[in-house]
């Protein structure tokens, strides 16, 4: 799954769960609201608690319910919890042809991509699961 399936898919989750909080909520119902495939909801679930955004809670009434304020809790941190490499990655590894060319061809790209990926983090510590509601919810009406 790609990054931004990825992120865009716990965001989702996060979203309903933020929605009917405090009622923990199972990841069959999750996935039934969301049409997200349940096993991936649960591998994407067991992410986001095993980084303290989400809660797992047992029992009859068990279910997930999220741990962080939503004023708090930003798209960096969601996507900091759900993916383990960066946005972009440039394999430099095989080098064949003219070195020189290559190694500064490969720079100018790893410099590119590294001034984007700063800009898209810088974004996302803006952004908070509460502005995500907020325009979800003015734009149902």
């Amino acid at each position: 799954m790609s990054a931004s399936t990825k992120l865009s898919t716990s965001v989702k989750a996060l979203c309903y769960i933020a929605k009917t909080s405090p009622e923990p909520k199972t990841s069959n119902e999750i996935s039934n609201h969301t049409g997200i495939n349940a096993s991936k909801l649960r591998k994407i679930l067991s992410m986001l608690v095993k980084n303290d955004i989400v809660e797992s809670t047992h029992g009859a009434s068990g279910g997930f319910i999220i741990k962080k304020n939503i004023d708090e809790l930003h798209l960096q941190d969601i996507y900091c919890a759900i993916e383990d490499r960066k946005a972009f990655y440039l394999n430099v590894a095989e080098n064949k042809g003219n070195q020189d060319e290559i190694m500064n061809l490969n720079n100018f790209f790893l410099n590119l991509f590294a001034d984007i990926q700063v800009d898209i983090e810088n974004k996302m510590k803006q952004i908070t699961l509460k502005d995500i509601l907020n325009n979800i919810n003015q734009n149902d009406h």
